[in-house]
C-alpha cells in the first residue's frame, strides 16, 4: 500500500493593489462619469499650473477645460493606463502649443490691421514688480521649447527621463534645453536687479 502524500499549498502573493490614479483611469475607461469627476479633481491643479506657466492666466479656464475634454475623448483609446501621467502632460503641452499658435496668428492679424496706428508700449514699473512677476516675464521671454522643459523639470518636478518621453526627444536634448533655459532666466533676473 502506497502512503498518501500530503502537500501544503504554497501561499501565493496577492497582486499588488492598483495605484489609485490608475484605478480612476480604469473607471473612466469603463464610462463612469463619477470616476472622471474624481480624476478631474485629482489632476486639474497640476494641469492648470502647467498651463499658467506656459500660457499665462488669460485663457486658463478654457485651456484647462480643453485639456480635460481631450482626456475624456481619448481615454477609451488609451491602452497603457500606467503611462497616464505622461499622456496627460502630452495633451496639456499640445493644448498650450495650439493656444500659442493661435495667439501668434491673432497678433499677426492685429498687427496687419493696425500697421498705421501701432499701440503704445508702456514701460513696466520695475519698482512694483515682485519676484514672481519677474520670473513669469522671464519664462515668457523663453522659447516655447525651453520654457516647456524648465516648467516640467523645475516647477512640476518631473525627472528628465519622463520629460524625454513626454516630448519625444532624447534625454540629452532635455538636459541641453534645461541648461540654456536656466541660463536665460538667470540673465533676465540679473538684468532686473535680482541677485542669485
Amino acid at each position: 500500500m502506497v502512503p498518501a502524500v500530503y502537500t501544503n499549498p504554497i501561499p501565493t502573493q496577492a497582486d499588488p493593489p492598483l495605484n489609485p490614479d490608475l484605478a480612476l483611469v480604469q473607471r473612466c475607461q469603463q464610462g463612469d462619469p463619477e470616476g472622471f469627476r474624481w480624476l478631474y479633481r485629482r489632476f486639474q491643479a497640476r494641469v492648470r499650473g502647467t498651463l499658467y506657466c506656459l500660457c499665462g492666466a488669460e485663457a486658463l479656464d478654457d485651456l484647462t477645460q480643453e485639456v480635460f475634454m481631450r482626456v475624456w475623448r481619448g481615454l477609451p483609446r488609451l491602452r497603457q493606463v500606467d503611462i497616464f501621467n505622461t499622456w496627460l502632460y502630452r495633451i496639456t503641452l499640445n493644448v498650450a502649443h495650439d493656444y500659442r499658435r493661435q495667439c501668434v496668428q491673432k497678433r499677426t492679424q492685429m498687427a496687419t490691421l493696425a500697421q498705421n496706428a501701432p499701440e503704445p508700449v508702456a514701460a513696466p514699473d520695475l519698482l512694483q514688480l515682485h519676484y514672481e512677476e519677474l520670473v513669469r516675464q522671464g519664462l515668457a521671454a523663453l522659447s516655447f521649447e525651453h520654457r516647456t522643459v524648465l516648467v516640467l523639470h523645475d516647477l512640476e518636478s518631473l525627472p528628465q527621463k519622463e520629460i524625454s518621453e513626454i516630448l519625444r526627444i532624447p534625454v540629452g536634448t532635455v538636459k541641453s534645453r534645461l541648461f540654456h533655459a536656466r541660463a536665460a532666466l538667470r540673465r533676465h533676473l540679473e538684468q532686473q536687479g535680482v541677485t542669485l
